[in-house]
């Protein structure tokens, strides 16, 4: 009889730097309970396909999905009305200026849905500690010389693990994420990863892969 996974016990971290096997998930994706959030932890889990979600003063939660939203970067998808807006000038792009000010608007932002915040200070300051490693990267939208946009993820060297995005007037986030996934694959990254369907994702071009796929590309098995 096929286990789908609604029977497998829930993994509880401890001291150990590691993570289950991703095939442990249960249907909803969770994978494990608890650890830390050091960098080290936070950089196993993206190399091993997972990532961490959870809301303000709760238990840290460890996910990996199947299906799991992701984009090609040559499968982007840029409408006639964004593409007037980058070719106005009206944004400009820098990238690494100022990450610790795009993960503080990140997580002050409010979502549709979602109470309180995942990124917690515990979390900007790990994070902060991956980008001072290089690891994690910031790219940031200005108008008139004022941050209104951005976005940051996991630089993994042939996946972008993106992980939260802002913007303070219209399209900013949007046009950081155009950049973001032109210059990745200029530079013949494999894929952006979504982490999980949205709308908004899947208009630009995202689609849902099966995770056993996504773990062979992250694997760079094919």
């Amino acid at each position: 009889m096929e286990n789908n996974g609604k029977n497998k016990p829930l993994f509880f971290l401890n001291d150990r730097l590691e993570f289950p096997p991703v095939s442990n998930a249960n249907p909803e994706g969770l994978l494990a309970v608890g650890g830390d959030l050091s960098p080290e932890r936070l950089l196993l889990a993206y190399q091993n396909g997972i990532f961490p979600w959870f809301n303000e003063d709760a238990l840290i939660l460890w996910w990996s999905p199947d299906p799991r939203m992701v984009l090609f970067p040559e499968k982007l998808k840029v409408s006639k009305s964004m593409r007037k807006i980058i070719a106005s000038n009206q944004f400009e792009l820098t990238k690494n200026k100022c990450f610790d000010k795009v993960i503080e608007h990140c997580s002050v932002l409010e979502r549709k849905g979602q109470e309180g915040t995942w990124i917690t200070p515990k979390m900007k300051e790990a994070y902060l500690s991956l980008h001072e490693k290089g690891f994690a990267k910031s790219y940031e939208v200005w108008q008139n010389s004022n941050l209104v946009g951005g976005l940051y993820g996991i630089d993994l060297g042939h996946v972008f693990c993106g992980e939260s995005m802002f913007s303070l007037v219209s399209n900013a986030s949007k046009f950081a994420f155009i950049h973001m996934v032109n210059e990745l694959r200029n530079e013949s990254y494999k894929l952006i990863d979504c982490q999980v369907y949205t709308q908004h994702l899947e208009s630009l071009g995202a689609q849902e892969m099966a995770r056993d796929k996504f773990m062979q590309i992250l694997n760079k098995e094919n």
